[in-house]
């Protein structure tokens, strides 16, 4: 069984973005038909469910390409704050950081009403309900199937301190990076009961490593508004790291992780600076270059089925 994972991150999704639309072309197939599973987190659930929406023929709606081209295109908009915001919310320390409109718009775009049962791929896009206080896991085969894609991808990349959680009947989403930024390992426990016995072979992208110290004489004195954002980089990063070990001792050769170092680009999920948006693209297009070799091997086994 063939499974994509793709990790959280906010603007650094044009980093596997760029990966999966060089695979597109090694492979000459779209994403979908490359995979038996598809499952992302936060930007990665965005990249996952834009990957497997079907157009009005049937095929694929958007390529890998231009979910790269969105990024550029729509980053700016999505994260972006009037000066009025930022006062109001003391730079995000007493509310959301950004307006949820836009994000909102940008998704129902892009994904239009499509429902996640007409995924071209079975996908599977992790959030957490704050209500029940337990993970929420849309799948495009179960009970959520009737789920608006554009409404899992908001639920998913719903994060704590930048957007409002999303309401949905009784439930409160959020950001499933809170407990799966890397969602390779969620991905192998579904595709397990989906076909026990079955081969894996799992291919998971990051967004990127973040390389900033926290140095110990900074976190030593701070209290709940320091942490407030830092924790969740902590977070998202440490399970990352923590699944791509796991998933390297149960499948060895068969899991392949593609993820770089951000030593150009600045580490911030919301930094969609022209500056910054051209360092990503530089550093997804730096990852595909050092991994040519692998994606080349990958290429050809995974359109081959």
């Amino acid at each position: 069984m063939r499974i994509l994972s793709i990790d959280g991150g906010g603007i650094r999704g044009i980093v596997p973005a760029t990966v999966l639309a060089a695979l597109e072309e090694r492979a000459g197939r779209p994403t979908h038909a490359l995979f038996d599973l598809v499952a992302g987190t936060s930007t990665g659930g965005i990249i996952a469910l834009a990957l497997t929406r079907p157009g009005d023929d049937g095929a694929p709606r958007w390529t890998a390409a231009e979910v790269v081209r969105l990024y550029h295109e729509e980053g700016p908009r999505i994260f972006r704050r009037s000066l009025g915001r930022r006062i109001a919310t003391v730079d995000g320390l007493i509310d959301e950081r950004y307006p949820s409109d836009e994000l909102r718009t940008v998704l129902e775009r892009y994904l239009g009403e499509t429902r996640l049962d007409a995924a071209l791929t079975p996908v599977l896009v992790t959030a957490y309900d704050l209500v029940a206080r337990r993970p929420r896991f849309f799948k495009s085969w179960r009970e959520d199937a009737d789920v608006p894609m554009a409404l899992a991808a908001e639920a998913t990349a719903a994060a704590p301190t930048y957007f409002e959680p999303v309401r949905d009947g009784d439930a409160a989403l959020v950001d499933g990076g809170v407990y799966a930024g890397n969602p390779a390992m969620c991905a192998y426990a579904e595709a397990v009961r989906l076909r026990p016995g079955a081969e894996m072979r799992l291919l998971s992208l990051g967004t990127g490593s973040q390389t900033r110290p926290i140095p110990y004489d900074e976190a030593k004195d701070w209290g709940v508004l320091e942490w407030a954002r830092p924790i969740l980089d902590v977070v998202f990063d440490g399970s990352s790291d923590t699944v791509d070990y796991q998933l390297d001792q149960l499948l060895e050769d068969r899991h392949l992780r593609l993820q770089i170092e951000l030593t150009q680009a600045n580490d911030d999920m919301d930094d969609a600076s022209p500056a910054n948006l051209a360092a990503l693209a530089a550093t997804g297009r730096e990852l595909v270059e050092r991994n040519a070799g692998a994606l080349d091997a990958w290429a050809q086994v995974l359109a081959a089925g």
